[in-house]
């Protein structure tokens, strides 16, 4: 009869672990294999009052889905720090290492519930693809805490699939290689709008560019001395197209009116130096200039005829100095 309650003791020791909160995995306490007849014989009623032996305190897990996991996965592995009421404290939580050939495993973090209670939550991620479907553990864990309790969490088998199949279905569209997607394109009515904006102000600039520059030449064909002269020898060139500009008289006599109201005065060669000194943009051209009043007193006062002289080239130099100069 002693023996019937020392069996009925044990059997109810190992059929009861701690209980658990929905969705959680409670672990039952491990028991020797071997607990015979002859031992329970031994040990008589005292068998139910001596502590069991195994590897740490059953906890309370809260395991991730075990099944519809691929390549680059993360899986979470919740330990409940609360043992009989007391809180706990992981002195040693899992370190972040490399789990076999399918796994890695995170740094652990201490999260709170809505509830207020506290949990180890350890984060596994799938860093290899199966060519088939296969089965593979989450490792089994001891943890110890700061109480002296150490728990213990068992090993949780998940399911990985391959990425692809090893062979298709060559059906439809279910073939080895899909063809290249088309590329949508991109909306442009804004960009257009925003290109023929710029258009329409890079046009009125430049139209306006435009504008000064002809308003420019033109005051400057009235205002200055030698540009007067200019247009005054390309009308006498259009009109006497039967004989050389520097036969024509009054070739000659516009660019002595360009260089008086250039000097303010009558400038014969002799004066020369004088409207060098006054006009000194005009230096440079001062062996022209010389030439030009020795052709023109041979032209007007001389007996024999002058020698050729290219006059429109001269006033041009003239009126580039001049307008240079205006500037």
């Amino acid at each position: 009869m002693l023996h019937y309650f020392g069996l009925l003791a044990i059997s109810s020791t190992i059929s009861f672990g701690p209980t658990t909160r929905a969705g959680a995995q409670p672990v039952a306490a491990e028991v020797p294999a071997s607990v015979d007849s002859a031992a329970a014989d031994a040990l008589g009623t005292s068998a139910a009052t001596q502590p069991l032996t195994s590897v740490g305190t059953p906890a309370i897990v809260e395991q991730p889905r075990s099944f519809g996991h691929v390549l680059g996965d993360v899986l979470t592995q919740r330990i409940r720090l609360e043992q009989a009421g007391r809180t706990l404290e992981p002195t040693a939580p899992p370190a972040a290492d490399r789990v076999g050939l399918w796994l890695e495993r995170r740094p652990a973090q201490i999260e709170t519930d809505g509830e207020g209670q506290r949990w180890l939550a350890i984060d596994y991620q799938i860093v290899n693809a199966p060519r088939a479907l296969m089965s593979v553990p989450l490792p089994a864990l001891t943890i110890a805490t700061n109480s002296g309790v150490t728990l213990a969490v068992p090993a949780w088998p998940i399911s990985i699939g391959p990425l692809t199949p090893q062979a298709v279905f060559g059906q439809g569209e279910l073939q080895a290689l899909r063809p290249d997607r088309p590329v949508a394109a991109l909306p442009t009515v804004n960009l257009q709008r925003q290109f023929f904006a710029a258009l329409t102000v890079l046009g009125v600039v430049l139209l306006a560019w435009l504008g000064w520059w002809a308003w420019r030449n033109a005051r400057e064909a009235h205002r200055l001395p030698f540009a007067r002269a200019w247009q005054e020898l390309r009308h006498l060139a259009r009109t006497h197209r039967d004989q050389p500009l520097p036969a024509i008289p009054g070739a000659w006599l516009a660019m002595h009116r360009a260089f008086n109201a250039t000097a303010g005065r009558v400038v014969h060669q002799a004066g020369l130096p004088r409207l060098l000194a006054e006009a000194p943009h005009l230096r440079p051209l001062a062996e022209r200039l010389e030439d030009f009043y020795r052709q023109s007193a041979a032209r007007f006062f001389a007996d024999r005829p002058a020698a050729p002289y290219e006059l429109l080239e001269l006033c041009r130099e003239l009126r580039q100095a001049e307008q240079r100069h205006a500037r």
